[in-house]
């Protein structure tokens, strides 16, 4: 089975204009999260999505499945997340396998809830090269050069731009592999941790590269924020 998992389990905000996290805030006529939700309802190969949300955004995001998707209550399930975004990626899958049992054909795409304009191609895609490799990322190629200072000061190098990548999600993976990597983690190595793929990448399992889009943005600041309701067409705030 294909499971989509949405990460919100965060509960701060960089943009200071409001008490609530950001994937809750309006864009256009409805939250982040509700546009983000209903990109994975698009994709007709996701049997069913759980959004991982902070214990205290529990009742609230009920409460926004019930008032804007709700044919889709039987689709969705809502799971707490954990002190980090992995936690949260496992208190997901313990929440899969408890409702439809461990697999290793189960497939997790794991996606920020403040990505509002996931595409459906992208989505596909993420499928398709985990369903054969069994962990990818969703990347775009750097267009600005990178330079690394190890002190702050100083440039310590600059990595040859052609083999740097912007990392996007989806981030997708054979679940049980996904699981089975973390477990072996030890502390020092979970403390470290990025994202999902790196999991894999301290464990020395290939990542597969799958295609972005600029457009795929993070909703962070108050800069991206108005980007957003740019591309929706809402009215920007100043």
């Amino acid at each position: 089975m294909i499971f989509g998992a949405i990460l919100a389990g965060g509960i701060g905000s960089r943009m200071h204009i409001s008490d609530m996290p950001k994937q809750f805030l309006p864009l256009d006529d409805k939250p982040i999260i509700i546009h983000t939700l209903e990109k994975f309802l698009l994709c007709p190969r996701i049997d069913a999505i759980y959004i991982g949300v902070h214990p205290n955004w529990l009742l609230h995001m009920q409460d926004l499945v019930d008032r804007h998707v709700p044919q889709y209550r039987d689709k969705i399930h809502i799971a707490a997340g954990g002190g980090d975004r992995n936690e949260t990626i496992l208190n997901i899958i313990e929440a899969i396998e408890k409702d439809f049992g461990p697999s290793d054909d189960h497939i997790i795409v794991t996606h920020d809830s403040v990505r509002p304009f996931v595409t459906l191609r992208i989505l596909d895609e993420n499928i398709d090269a985990a369903l054969r490799y069994g962990a990818v990322d969703t990347v775009i190629s750097a267009t600005d050069t990178i330079v690394v200072s190890e002190d702050g000061k100083v440039i310590s190098s600059i990595p040859e731009r052609r083999k740097i990548y912007q990392g996007q999600t989806p981030q997708s993976f054979r679940m049980s592999l996904l699981k089975k990597l973390y477990l072996e983690l030890s502390e020092d190595e979970k403390a470290v941790l990025t994202d999902a793929c790196k999991i894999c990448v301290v464990r020395s399992t290939p990542v597969r590269l799958v295609e972005g889009e600029v457009a795929n943005l993070k909703i962070t600041t108050v800069s991206d924020y108005k980007i957003a309701q740019a591309m929706v067409g809402g009215i920007q705030i100043d």
